[in-house]
């Protein structure tokens, strides 16, 4: 009797010439719908699902291969008798390879607008059977979901049949792909509301239970370390969004995992303003930030913050890099550079440097996700910081109420200051960081790096800290180095003291109610 094989894939690459090296190998060919018409097209002896099951397609095609000479042929153990009589005595052929992938269902739902009903629909409900099914039993049956291993299971065949390990290694593969699929279904239903209106808000409790689904975008030579193993993984449930994972590099070197890590802080820094910005980060803190009237004056003024700790930097821009602003980034060495666009001369210059990584993207904001962290043994799961200043609930403490510009200054503080490691304090003038104090295990620590690091540019510029002041000591600290005004979240028992020695110093103080750890 031939040996047969059932396929049928929504992604059909690969799959008539797959087709036809089964055929080679004297294999029936058994399949449905859009691949039983593309193999047919292509002149392979084919035979529709239907002639096998003696049963026609029904309910527009939700009900086509859910029969038992299908799941029979697959799910019988050839090394049971009673299975194999039991194929006989029903008529029933055993198939011996599955090549089966699904219907595209995160592709659907990353679409904008798109309804319930047609999510439903492309939830593929034979093709995850048969994959289990084969994956199951595959000791017997060689199951394939990625169209990359065709060439490697027709090798495996014409030499016999494939072995355990690569059996065992397939069917890993599709459990993989199924469990991928389900974990993708049941997230975009967890955000939906009852009436089918997608939730993106974060609201309602956590759930009981998180399956996470990632696919490898590609393998790191190292990790943060070189002796840690690492890899990049995109999150299936949230293709064509505009995060880091749908980046297009468009030159350089591949990506490491520090630059992937600390090229995303930056990103999530540039994206924060609506008007022009460049970020400069090191170690996911900004080491230069500023707003400008284009990317150029933008870019100046950040690397003027700190033109020390920029070198070997990422740069994250929120609008075009043009021809001038990519000549200024030459002049010094950057490791990656991020816009949502780079003009045909831009590209000319800098891709001069063999080694910058040039990625495109685009910089608006992103619906709102869960914050992972990972704990050995669990995982803390947040909603993210994406909340902004409340206009309506600053409150100004102290006699004197900040100027215009040092409005200005503070809102950019305190927008810049949400994305530095705690203890932070940020020192800014004229929408330019001017000090950063990161990460410390004292506020008046950040609070001293911060004033160091700004040197006579303290003088006149709007102080941002994360949040409240224990003690009065980060204020006077700060008025003695010129300090004029300070922005933060309030709620110390001890506010008192700060308001006061804010007044003393002819400080103006503004009080969130919005604390921005950031471990």
């Amino acid at each position: 009797m031939a040996r047969r094989a059932l396929l049928s894939v929504y992604d059909k690459t690969g799959v008539v010439e797959f087709a036809q090296g089964l055929v080679a190998l004297g294999f029936e060919i058994v399949s449905t719908g859009g691949t039983f018409q593309a193999l047919q097209d292509a002149g392979v002896p084919v035979t529709y699902v239907s002639d096998v099951t003696s049963f026609p397609e029904i309910l527009d095609g939700r009900v086509k291969t859910l029969h038992p000479r299908i799941h029979g042929g697959i799910l019988a153990r050839r090394d049971i008798p009673a299975h194999m009589e039991q194929l006989a005595s029903e008529d029933i052929a055993p198939i011996d390879v599955v090549a089966v992938n699904l219907y595209p269902f995160a592709a659907t739902i990353s679409r904008p607008g798109v309804a319930l009903e047609e999510a439903l629909e492309n939830i593929d409900i034979g093709g995850p059977a048969m994959v289990r099914a084969a994956a199951k039993n595959h000791p017997h049956v060689v199951v394939v979901v990625n169209p990359e291993r065709y060439g490697a299971v027709l090798t495996g065949l014409r030499q016999g049949t494939l072995d355990a390990a690569q059996r065992m290694a397939l069917a890993q593969e599709a459990f993989a792909h199924t469990a991928a699929y389900d974990q993708t279904i049941q997230a975009y239903l967890a955000d939906l509301l009852a009436d089918g209106v997608t939730q993106r808000d974060g609201a309602g409790d956590l759930p009981e239970r998180i399956t996470l689904s990632f696919t490898k975008v590609q393998p790191m030579r190292y990790g943060e370390n070189p002796h840690q193993t690492a890899a990049f993984y995109r999150e299936d449930n949230r293709l064509g969004e505009a995060t880091l994972a749908e980046a297009k590099q468009l030159h350089g070197k591949e990506l490491s995992f520090n630059n992937i890590y600390d090229t995303s802080a930056a990103i999530e820094m540039a994206r924060s303003f609506s008007a022009p910005a460049v970020v400069a980060v090191k170690h996911t803190n900004p080491c230069g930030l500023a707003l400008g009237k284009d990317t150029l004056e933008a870019y100046q003024k950040a690397y003027a913050a700190d033109p020390v700790s920029i070198f070997g930097g990422i740069v994250a821009c929120n609008r075009l890099v043009d021809a001038a602003t990519a000549e200024a980034m030459s002049q010094t060495f950057l490791e990656v550079i991020v816009a949502p666009e780079f003009t045909p001369e831009a590209l000319a210059i800098l891709t001069r440097k063999p080694s910058l990584r040039l990625l495109q993207m685009p910089m608006q904001p992103l619906s709102p996700w869960w914050d992972m962290k990972r704990v050995p043994g669990g995982l803390l799961v947040q909603e993210a910081d994406l909340v902004d200043l409340d206009e309506t609930k600053l409150q100004v403490v102290t006699k004197r109420a900040p100027t215009d510009a040092e409005w200005a200054d503070l809102r950019f503080a305190w927008t810049v200051v949400k994305h530095v490691k705690s203890n932070a304090i940020v020192l800014a003038r004229d929408q330019v960081t001017v000090g950063v104090g990161a990460g410390q295990m004292s506020r008046i620590l950040s609070a001293e790096i911060a004033i160091e690091q700004a040197g006579e540019k303290a003088v006149g510029s709007a102080m941002g800290s994360d949040a409240f002041f224990p003690f009065d000591d980060v204020v006077t600290t700060a008025a003695a180095a010129g300090v004029t005004s300070i922005i933060q979240p309030g709620g110390s028992k001890r506010d008192a003291d700060s308001i006061a020695a804010a007044d003393k110093a002819g400080m103006a103080m503004v009080f969130t109610g919005i604390r921005h750890f950031k471990h």
